[in-house]
């Protein structure tokens, strides 16, 4: 199956994306590891349309949940937590130990915090959500500051949204 990537201006930098005919295989920024799997894909700009129109609405703050295909590759484990990670409502945060008793294992805090580190699609699959257990910001892979900012583009559009709402039912 042919693999492809291009390239997507954010407002926080540069993001890679890889992938083929079933969905998106990976979403990471410029200035983190390259994955491998890039090696030997080609170049294309358009097959990523409908890819970057949902992250455009996301930046813009249009949009709340991505509905782009996605191929995820990884443990049995890795998919739950991942899964779990979408259940995480846009604008709020859990914390690992939250995602673990989802999965049905409050012992694996710490192998939720490895399965979070190896999101394959970051921002589409909401890691950025995920914080240490005494409520500060900890571990994303595109730094810190890129973490907080997605935080506070939820939180804003989420305030906007539920003033709007509340606007509509008076």
């Amino acid at each position: 199956m042919k693999t492809m990537y291009t390239m997507y201006e954010s407002p926080l930098g540069m993001i890679r994306m890889l992938a083929n005919s079933d969905g998106l295989l990976r979403l990471e920024f410029e200035d983190e590891k390259k994955s491998l799997l890039f090696y030997g894909a080609k170049f294309a700009r358009n097959d990523f349309e409908p890819f970057t129109k949902e992250l455009n609405a996301y930046f813009a703050g249009e949009l709340q949940e991505f509905t782009v295909p996605v191929v995820l590759e990884g443990s049995a484990f890795q998919q739950r937590v991942w899964e779990a990670l979408q259940q995480i409502p846009y604008g709020q945060t859990c914390r690992y130990l939250d995602i673990a008793t989802a999965i049905g294992n409050t012992r694996a805090a710490r192998a939720v915090g490895s399965a979070v580190r190896q999101n394959p699609v970051a921002i589409i699959i909401p890691c950025h959500r995920v914080i240490g257990s005494s409520g500060r910001l900890i571990g994303y892979g595109g730094g810190l500051w890129r973490k907080e900012a997605l935080l506070e583009i939820e939180k804003k559009n989420r305030q906007i949204v539920a003033r709007t709402v509340s606007a509509k039912a008076s």
